[in-house]
């Protein structure tokens, strides 16, 4: 066997092959639908990288202990799939070489396929844990019931099909994260110690009590600043804010089978975040940064895509005979990750923090 050289390493024949668009070689006319088809594959191979990571990030957060060394692993490579997406966000400039009248001249030979169609894209929102039920309808269709309709007629179909069939019997990263952090230690308490319920508890009416007491300082500035005639609309605000950050830590959204499973995972959460300085928490806190890291990229990645497709096509139907900008405008608001989102609502500057139990199980040794 010869020793090996970089473009038979890379394939580059078979790679540099795949761009004739829809009969071959011969079908792309012009430089912009060559550019158009290179971008997307671009795309494509870094959704290929993305969903490799998820996967390895994914499979170590869900064995049934996770030891602390196991974090820097799923961080880096979380960290990976955000850098991936930062890029992916200003891949989008290379798409806007296109002039609006460059791709008129051949949009209408890809109709009816759409990069809605993406079921890498599709792949990766099971894999993170986009729920089924949180998702935009195309038309009067679910994307994944779309996808899978189209199937039935593609040559491809069955492995499009078997791909998202394969995401969706397997863990999310959202329940094997959830899961770690049902297991995290709360002022050094596990959920098969005798009494963490009532650690837990504690935990969370010493935390909404100090937001109680950090809101009425806040309301009196603001009221003092902007005048009584502020004081009626400030009460309905804060009133609001108080009472759904009450109803969030104490999980009055969740099913009562799961309200306990429910409001120990955001514990955990707001008590990493809160106390990220100790020794133990450090990676800990460094996961869920990026998590929400990956998750803001990702929103920012569809928003950047949107304002893309406003800016070639302005507000017509999609390719694929979807609302276009419209349905893409949309999807800005899926969030995963809701809990680490809205734990940002609650969150306590650190000297208005309960004190800390069991100070020495986190590596500080009690005063």
């Amino acid at each position: 066997m010869s020793a090996p050289n970089y473009w038979d390493y890379l394939q580059l024949d078979k790679l540099l092959s795949l761009q004739g668009g829809l009969e071959g070689a011969g079908d792309v006319e012009s430089p912009d639908e060559l550019h158009f088809i290179v971008v997307h594959q671009v795309y494509e191979l870094w959704f290929k990288l993305i969903l490799r990571s998820l996967r390895l990030a994914r499979d170590r957060m869900a064995e049934p202990r996770v030891a602390e060394e196991t974090i820097p692993y799923v961080v880096h490579h979380l960290r990976r799939v955000s850098a991936v997406l930062q890029l992916a966000v200003q891949h989008w400039k290379v798409v806007e070489t296109l002039t609006p009248q460059d791709f008129l001249a051949f949009r209408d030979k890809l109709m009816p396929a759409s990069g809605f169609q993406s079921f890498q894209m599709r792949e990766m929102e099971i894999v993170l844990g986009l729920e089924e039920a949180d998702r935009i309808s195309y038309g009067k269709m679910k994307p994944i019931e779309h996808i899978q309709d189209l199937g039935k007629s593609s040559p491809s179909g069955a492995y499009v099909g078997g791909r998202i069939d394969i995401a969706r019997s397997e863990a999310s990263f959202l329940s094997a994260l959830n899961e770690w952090l049902y297991r995290t230690p709360i002022h050094g308490s596990v959920p098969t110690d005798a009494g963490d319920e009532a650690v837990v508890g504690a935990f969370v009416e010493q935390y909404l009590a100090a937001t109680e007491r950090i809101h009425a300082g806040g309301f009196e500035r603001l009221v003092s600043a902007l005048g009584e005639r502020s004081r009626e609309e400030l009460v309905a605000r804060y009133s609001s804010t108080r009472a759904a950050g009450r109803a969030f830590l104490l999980a009055e959204d969740a099913e009562e089978s799961v309200r306990t499973r429910v409001r120990r995972v955001r514990a955990a959460a707001l008590f990493i975040e809160s106390y990220r300085d100790l020794p133990l928490l450090a990676w800990p806190r460094l996961l869920l940064d990026v998590v929400v890291e990956t998750e803001e990229e990702l929103v920012l990645f569809r928003n950047r895509h949107a304002r893309m497709v406003e800016r070639l096509i302005g507000r017509r139907p999609g390719t694929g005979g979807s609302g276009g900008v419209d349905y893409l405008d949309k999807t800005l608001g899926y969030r995963v990750f809701r809990d680490l989102w809205a734990i940002r609502t609650v969150l306590l500057p650190k000297d208005q923090l309960p004190p800390l139990g069991n100070a020495a199980f986190y590596g500080f040794a009690s005063p």
